[in-house]
């Protein structure tokens, strides 16, 4: 089992290895094992979140998932990703920023950097409002009960997840407003850039999330109606269809888990630069750290853990809006990356050991309750 959902990962990892000595030296793979595992500790929560959207999809999309979906991890956000935001930002040609990056390492990281504010701020308002929409939400299973109990009752105000999310970007911009500063002579004033990029993020959460949201209600209609058509077929022993509705949801909620992991990997994606400014390594790295993700994700899935510990969840979302924040101040000031790793693993953690007491607590009184009735039965005469 473990081999049939990580051996793709382990291949990866051999040959992005030998690619990195041939590449770079024991430097290089040195390099290359570091930005695998930042990768995999920055997006753990990625894997979790992934995991509770993936379950619902069938075995046919998981793979889709596994095979086309880390195509567009790996080369979309990994590689083609950083060369884009820098021909935007530089205002030159695609082929012209891959040249840059292979031939003048230092101007593109310095061309990466300034295109930074534009980047958190997109990616910062897309998983705040993810962030915000879950903990607004009235659910069964409470980890955080004194936070989420109020939470959840204010959560019935309408549109209150975008109206906060629209006043943290106003404070973010207002605040990079007023402490813009002088490079070189050129006063460089990133309130607009902040501005334009956030309502941009959270444009494309309401468009995402709401096209998701509305093909999951009709996968779940569809499961309805296919149950239905099976009563009725053994009935009439006329056989019925269902399977392209679920096909369409299933696509649409691929394409949002792609968005997903797109938006997780702007951390990734910047924090990569602290180690290296080498566009190849950074790949090599960053690639099979996102093998690892996309494995455990399926993992998950597969073993039930969402199942078995009901705080993961919460874990994970709470991850998202921590590095919602760290994203959006790094607008402003520079938070080391090992921070922003280290915030999403101790979360999740967390929530981990809070399902397992959860788990013994449940145990423990089923066994009591056991030993009653027993006792009752006994006593009894039974």
């Amino acid at each position: 089992m473990l081999l049939k959902t990580f051996g793709w990962s382990f291949a990866v990892t051999a040959l992005g290895l030998i690619a990195a000595v041939l590449y770079g030296g024991w430097a290089g793979f040195g390099i290359v094992a570091i930005l695998s595992i930042l990768e995999i500790s920055v997006s753990f929560d990625n894997a979790v979140v992934n995991a509770g959207i993936l379950k619902k999809m069938n075995a046919f999309w998981q793979k889709i998932f596994l095979t086309v979906g880390v195509l567009i991890a790996v080369f979309g956000m990994r590689l083609v990703f950083p060369v884009v935001i820098v021909a935007i930002s530089a205002k030159i040609g695609p082929l012209e920023a891959v040249d840059l990056a292979l031939s003048d390492k230092d101007m593109y990281e310095q061309l990466v950097t300034d295109a930074h504010p534009s980047i958190a701020a997109f990616g910062g308002m897309f998983l705040l409002m993810i962030f915000l929409d879950f903990i607004f939400e009235d659910r069964d299973f409470k980890w955080l009960a004194w936070l989420e109990r109020p939470l959840a009752k204010l959560g019935k105000i309408d549109m209150l997840s975008a109206c906060i999310a629209l006043i943290v970007l106003a404070i973010a911009s207002m605040t990079v407003g007023a402490n813009a500063h002088q490079h070189g002579g050129i006063h460089v004033d990133k309130a607009q850039t902040v501005l334009i990029s956030g309502i941009l993020g959270l444009i494309t959460y309401m468009i995402v999330g709401g096209l998701s949201g509305y093909f999951e209600n009709k996968l779940e209609e569809e499961e309805e109606a296919e149950h239905e058509a099976e009563e009725e077929a053994k009935r009439s022993g006329k056989p019925v269809s269902a399977v392209a509705m679920a096909g369409k949801a299933a696509f649409f909620m691929f394409l949002y888990l792609e968005v997903l992991d797109a938006s997780f990997s702007f951390d990734g994606v910047i924090a990569a630069f602290a180690i290296t400014n080498d566009i190849v390594l950074m790949s090599l790295g960053l690639g099979i750290g996102a093998m690892y993700v996309r494995s455990l994700t399926v993992y998950l899935v597969r073993q039930g853990t969402l199942d078995d510990y009901v705080y993961l969840e919460h874990g994970a979302h709470y991850a998202i809006g921590a590095l919602a924040v760290i994203l959006l101040v790094t607008i402003q000031y520079e938070i080391h990356e090992v921070i922003t790793g280290l915030v999403g693993v101790i979360l999740i953690a967390w929530s981990f050991v809070s399902s397992v007491r959860r788990n013994r607590r449940l145990a423990a009184a089923a066994a009591k309750g056991s030993e009653s009735d027993a006792k009752a039965e006994v006593s009894s005469g039974v």
